[in-house]
């Protein structure tokens, strides 16, 4: 390797620098969806055509067969009638072809080999019929006593096994001259070893031609889709810029306005009240408007993976303990006691401060949505290979049609009421931005009247990742 690492390091490098770029889940997951559509609709062609081109090909072949059998069939049943009209007696006794023996049917017009048996009106064998030679699934009576059941004709193919192959059979009901009931059934038979190996080639040919077709349209989709979604990549990554840049901009004029209105009210004994209250919006207004620029700025920032994220080894436990300590002068505030429940010390991989922000996010919506007197309970605990951390409330709870959409960005349950108690309905969109950012889930279950209970899980480091963070702080050091 010289010292310069494997061949392909610098391919799997761009691949890293590409799935770290703006949006880059978010538009592998569009392409993966249109690859399964386009694949999904081009299968959905080739089946329905296929199915069309098989049958209509089976037609094709088989038709002629059952054509020919059809009139054999006629033409032994009128010498049955004509030979022995009397009694059910069959005269064709013993009068069959096999492959091997050669031989031409009784009628003339084709030289196709045929195998001819009779059974009587009760769709049996006369004890003397002549059956030697010929495939059992052949003598099968089960298609006679249809035929004397339905009083018409039918068909089948049977495996006539190695010597015959398939045959195609073909039972004629044999009627009594008088009007009166039946004679028997003729069962004429002849092998289509041809055609059944033509229908399997050409079902091959589909098979084989339709995941060639499917695998050429997966590979395909995936070029075209990424070639359809530039655009749209394009115009979302600059959007995210935008929103950035806004809200990094704004910040700097809504402190200057903050600023400037609290200094006003310092003189409020010189103002009017009218002034006074006045002011006052306008630092409640320029309060919101901050926190929702940074918010605005947070979420942008996590899209883009702009904001530089630490990677150290975290006890979950501490971040959890450290958040109630910030929070724990707004809950006393709102008459919320706030507790912790079984806080094991549980490692993760991340950045403290995002994660932390995550924590905060959730009890301040534990807090505003709660109830005076209320109850905030913070768990961190193992859950198998992962690491869980839950914020519970005894708050008002959410209703379960508005479940689906908590996450997504500027939604509010009551937007009277999370207006009022100053939120931006960006807060769950952040932990959960944060949750995905470092591998991890966020999941909301809720009662109505009863509470809302808001879970984390992250994945635990294994212990590889630990001693490599181990190695990095001692080479540091």
């Amino acid at each position: 390797m010289n010292g310069r690492g494997p061949a392909w390091w610098p391919l799997h490098r761009r691949r890293s620098r590409r799935s770290r770029e703006a949006g880059a889940a978010l538009f592998q997951g569009l392409r993966v969806r249109l690859t399964l559509w386009y694949c999904g609709v081009l299968g959905t062609a080739l089946v329905l055509s296929g199915v069309a081109l098989y049958v209509g090909a089976r037609l094709f072949l088989l038709a002629p067969v059952h054509d020919d059998l059809a009139g054999h069939a006629n033409g032994h049943a009128q010498q049955w009638l004509r030979d022995s009209p009397y009694h059910g007696a069959c005269p064709l006794m013993g009068s069959f072809y096999p492959p091997d023996q050669g031989g031409d049917p009784p009628d003339q017009s084709s030289s196709t080999p045929e195998i001819v048996v009779c059974y009587d009106q009760n769709g049996n064998l006369p004890p003397d019929e002549n059956t030697t030679g010929l495939p059992p699934a052949f003598l099968d009576n089960a298609l006679a006593k249809t035929v004397l059941q339905q009083g018409t004709s039918a068909e089948g193919i049977v495996d006539g096994g190695d010597k015959f192959g398939p045959v195609y059979r073909y039972a004629l009901i044999v009627r009594n001259p008088s009007g009166s009931g039946y004679v028997g059934v003729v069962l004429v038979g002849e092998r289509i070893y041809a055609e059944e190996n033509t229908l399997a080639l050409l079902l091959k040919l589909l098979l084989g031609l339709g995941g060639i077709a499917l695998l050429g349209a997966g590979l395909g989709g995936l070029f075209l889709s990424k070639r359809a979604l530039a655009p749209a990549r394009l115009a979302w990554t600059n959007q995210q810029r935008f929103i950035a840049d806004a809200a990094h901009e704004l910040r700097t004029p809504l402190t200057l306005l903050r600023a400037d209105a609290e200094v006003l009210l310092r003189s409020r004994t010189h103002l009017a009240t009218e002034d006074a209250a006045l002011l006052e919006d306008i630092v409640a207004e320029a309060a919101h408007m901050g926190r929702l620029s940074n918010n605005m700025l947070t979420l942008a920032r996590l899209d883009s993976n702009a904001s530089h994220r630490e990677h150290e080894v975290l006890n979950l436990a501490e971040i959890a303990l450290a958040s109630v300590r910030r929070v724990q002068a707004l809950a006393d505030q709102a008459a919320i006691s706030m507790q912790g429940e079984a806080l094991e010390s549980v490692l993760v991989i991340g950045d403290p401060t995002l994660l932390e922000q995550a924590v905060l996010a959730l009890l301040d919506n534990a807090i505003k949505y709660n109830r005076p007197g209320g109850q905030v309970t913070v768990r961190v605990a193992v859950k198998g290979e992962q690491a869980l951390l839950e914020v519970s409330d005894t708050g008002i709870g959410i209703a379960a049609e508005h479940l689906a959409h908590l996450g997504e960005r500027f939604y509010r349950v009551d937007k009277a009421r999370s207006r009022e108690a100053g939120g931006t309905g960006l807060g769950l969109s952040i932990a959960r931005s944060i949750a995905v950012a470092h591998d991890g889930t966020l999941t909301v279950a809720s009662v109505p009247e009863q509470g809302t209970t808001v879970s984390i899980v992250l994945p635990r480091p294994h212990r590889t990742q630990l001693d490599r963070k181990e190695d990095t702080a001692g080479s540091v050091l």
